[in-house]
């Protein structure tokens, strides 16, 4: 066995996975060890024969296992599929990194994060530096969710958000390892111990923030969270979900992504405090659009961001047309 496992969770991104599958047998060619796990959820492309094409052609087989669902569980759930299988294993690896399918592995990356945590044992995890294809380092280190936080996320105002720069939930990329809040789940490498101790990803979660609260348990649980820049992955952003993908025009954004906030803050935070970020963050929003009309500024929000948050956060119903 050995020390690291990858898991994948695709979900109708075939061309992209098979990227991402390359560059990891490219880190496998240097001599880096490590066996892959991808979970197919439920994927109405070619997804599961594209990459099986690949395996047959190029000899992958020895390292790679393909894990097809029968339905699309959500990420959480996908890369749990894999998890139960890496961890019922009585010999079973050190290490496990979570990767998206929407990325490309740098030379070295794998190994510098195992370095990393090899060298520091408080650490529970450590994630990647991304980055866009030209090396262009994107935010992936972060602060945890809070009610100052919401406020500056949502008003976008260059004073506000020096004022409450330290609540500023993702500030500029740093050229150092440091300890972070939480990171991004596109390249994330855990101790086996962590699994052990904290659990899996919480299910409830179907896309996004289930990475913020892993790292919120991981750290509740005396662990350390790093970043680690000299692990460099290219991480094409959002065109594994399609919510995020800044190429393309914003898109309203789904009700999973409103359901998946909202149990976070109902999760972590006291009632009160998680309804003020709520506050916060539709109103320094309603400031930023009022803002944003009075200089002409182009609109490059999502469509009838504010009104469905409103609608799911303080209504109670679903926005139109917004599903999984």
């Amino acid at each position: 066995m050995n020390r690291v496992a990858v898991v994948i969770v695709n979900y109708n991104t075939s061309r992209l996975v098979v990227d991402c599958l390359h560059s990891l047998a490219a880190e496998r060619d240097r001599g880096d060890e490590f066996d892959v796990y991808l979970v197919d959820n439920a994927s109405t492309d070619d997804s599961v024969e594209a990459v099986r094409r690949s395996v047959q052609a190029r000899g992958w087989g020895a390292w790679l296992e393909v894990l097809p669902l029968e339905r699309n569980v959500g990420f959480a759930a996908g890369n749990n599929a894999a998890l139960r299988v890496i961890l019922s294993r009585t010999v079973g690896p050190d290490f496990v990194l979570l990767l998206n399918p929407d990325t490309v592995v740098r030379p070295g990356a794998i190994g510098e994060l195992v370095d990393f945590l090899d060298a520091h044992p408080a650490a529970g995890l450590a994630g990647s530096r991304l980055e866009d294809p030209d090396g262009t380092p994107q935010r992936s280190a972060f602060r945890f969710p809070s009610v100052a936080g919401e406020f500056e996320n949502g008003v976008r105002l260059g004073p506000i958000s020096r004022l409450l720069a330290p609540f500023v939930v993702a500030p500029p990329a740093r050229t150092e390892a440091h300890p972070a809040d939480w990171l991004a789940g596109a390249s994330l490498l855990v101790r086996r111990e962590v699994f052990d101790g904290v659990g899996l990803l919480d299910e409830g979660y179907f896309l996004y923030f289930e990475e913020v609260d892993f790292c919120r348990r991981v750290r509740q649980a005396g662990w350390e969270c790093w970043y680690v820049p000299a692990s460099r992955v290219v991480h094409l952003v959002g065109q594994a979900s399609g919510v995020t993908d800044t190429r393309k025009p914003a898109r309203r954004v789904p009700e999973y992504w409103f359901a998946a906030r909202r149990r976070y803050f109902r999760k972590h935070l006291r009632a009160i405090d998680a309804r003020l970020a709520d506050v916060a963050w539709a109103a320094g929003f309603a400031l930023w659009r009022a803002r944003r009309r009075l200089t002409r500024r182009p609109d490059t929000d999502p469509p009838l961001y504010l009104s469905d948050f409103v609608r799911f956060n303080f209504l109670g119903t679903p926005p139109a047309e917004v599903r999984p």
